[in-house]
C-alpha cells in the first residue's frame, strides 16, 4: 500500500479492516491496557492469542520470532512494556530504555518476517516535549526537549514510532502507532513508588483511611495539570484504530480534558472517603507542567470516550479493594 493511498484510507470511518476471523495477538495481555483490550476483543468475532512471560520472553529476539512464526497472527497489538510512574522512571532509566526498545524491536521484526497483516504499537503521551504547546498535536513530536524525568521511556517509545514508520516506508507494512494519555482503571499497578499517580493516590489514601492517619503526603505543588482516560475507553479506541486507521503518523488517544493534581487528589479523597489532610510537598518531583492531548484526529475517525473521571475512579477503587487490598499489605 502506498503512503498516499494509506492516508486516504485513514480518513474513512466505515469498517476498513474487519477483525472477523482474524487471529489477534495482544502482547502484554496481563497488563492494565492489554487486559482491557482482551476484554473488548472478546466481543469481536476473532481469535485471541496470548502468551505469558513463562511461555515467551519478549526480550529474546529468536524466541519472539519463533513464537510469531508458529502462531501466525494476522494482527499484533503491542501493549507489552516496562511502565511506571515518575519515581520508577527516575530510578531505573536503563531498564526503561533497554526493555522497551528491545520488546518493540523484537516484535516488529518478527511481524515483518511472518507477514503480519497489521500491527499497532502502543506508545505514550510522554513522547511529547516538556514545553509543548497545549493541547498537544501529534506534529509536536521531536519539536522541543523532553521532560527529563521520563526521557528514557519516551526515547524508547519514539524509537518505536520511527521503527513502525520505517517498516511502513521500506516494506509497505501496515504498522500504526497510538499515543494514549494517562490511563487508569481495573488491573492497574497499585504501588506508591512504581505506580502512576491515580493508583498511587488510591493506595495511599486507602491505607491512611484504614490506619486513621492524620495526613497523606503528595509529591509536588499540586498545580501541574494532567489528562486521564479510563482504560476500557482506551481499549475501545485502539480497536477502533486497528479497524479504521492506516497511516504513518501517530494518533493521540485521550479524553480531551485535564485537571490539576490537587483537584485529582481531592476527588480521590472523596471517592475513598479519607477525612484527613492532603500535604503537598513542593520539593519533590512533579514532571511536566501540563500535558493535554489534542484528540481531534481520533474524534474525526468517529470515536469518543464514554467514561468521565467521576465515574471511572469509583470503579478503580472498587477493583483495588477487591484485588489488591489485604491485611498483610496494609501492615507491611
Amino acid at each position: 500500500m502506498s503512503e498516499h493511498s494509506s492516508l486516504a484510507f485513514a480518513s474513512q470511518t466505515e469498517l476498513a479492516f474487519p477483525l472477523t476471523g482474524r487471529k489477534i495477538w495482544v502482547a502484554g495481555h496481563t497488563g492494565l491496557v492489554g487486559s482491557a483490550i482482551c476484554r473488548h476483543l472478546q466481543q469481536e468475532d476473532c481469535k485471541l492469542l496470548t502468551a505469558s512471560r513463562a511461555e515467551l520472553d519478549l526480550l529474546r529476539q529468536a524466541k519472539t520470532e519463533a513464537w510469531v512464526a508458529e502462531h501466525q497472527p494476522d494482527v499484533i497489538i503491542i501493549a507489552a512494556a516496562k511502565v511506571g510512574g515518575i519515581w520508577a522512571n527516575d530510578h531505573y532509566p536503563a531498564e526503561f530504555i533497554y526493555q522497551n526498545l528491545t520488546i518493540e524491536t523484537n516484535i516488529i521484526e518478527a511481524a515483518r518476517k511472518a507477514g503480519v497483516a497489521k500491527l499497532l504499537l502502543l506508545g505514550s503521551s510522554c513522547i511529547y516535549p516538556r514545553e509543548a504547546e497545549q493541547p498537544i498535536q501529534e506534529s509536536a513530536l521531536l519539536s522541543r526537549p523532553l521532560e527529563p524525568t521520563n526521557q528514557w521511556y519516551a526515547i524508547a517509545k519514539i524509537a518505536g514510532i520511527k521503527l513502525c514508520q520505517a517498516y511502513r516506508k521500506q516494506y509497505g507494512l501496515d504498522m500504526i502507532t497510538a499515543m494514549p494519555t494517562n490511563l487508569y482503571g481495573p488491573g492497574d499497578r497499585y504501588d506508591e513508588k512504581a505506580g502512576h499517580v491515580i493508583p498511587a493516590l488510591i493506595q495511599k489514601m486507602h491505607i491512611a483511611k484504614t490506619e486513621r492517619a492524620p495526613e497523606v503526603p503528595i509529591w509536588g505543588t499540586g498545580n501541574v495539570r494532567r489528562e486521564f482516560l479510563y482504560v476500557d475507553d482506551c481499549a475501545r479506541a485502539l480497536i477502533h484504530l486497528v479497524k479504521h486507521y492506516s497511516a504513518a503518523e501517530p494518533v493521540n488517544v485521550g479524553s480531551g480534558i485535564d485537571i490539576t493534581i490537587r483537584e485529582l487528589a481531592e476527588t480521590v479523597q472523596s471517592v475513598v472517603g479519607y477525612e484527613g489532610q492532603l500535604k503537598f510537598d513542593p520539593t519533590m518531583l512533579e514532571g511536566t507542567p501540563r500535558k493535554l492531548l489534542d484528540v481531534s484526529k481520533l474524534t474525526n475517525l468517529g470515536w469518543q470516550p464514554t467514561t468521565p473521571l467521576e465515574a471511572g475512579l469509583p470503579i478503580a477503587y472498587d477493583w483495588y479493594r477487591q484485588h489488591e487490598c489485604s491485611v498483610e499489605s496494609l501492615s507491611a
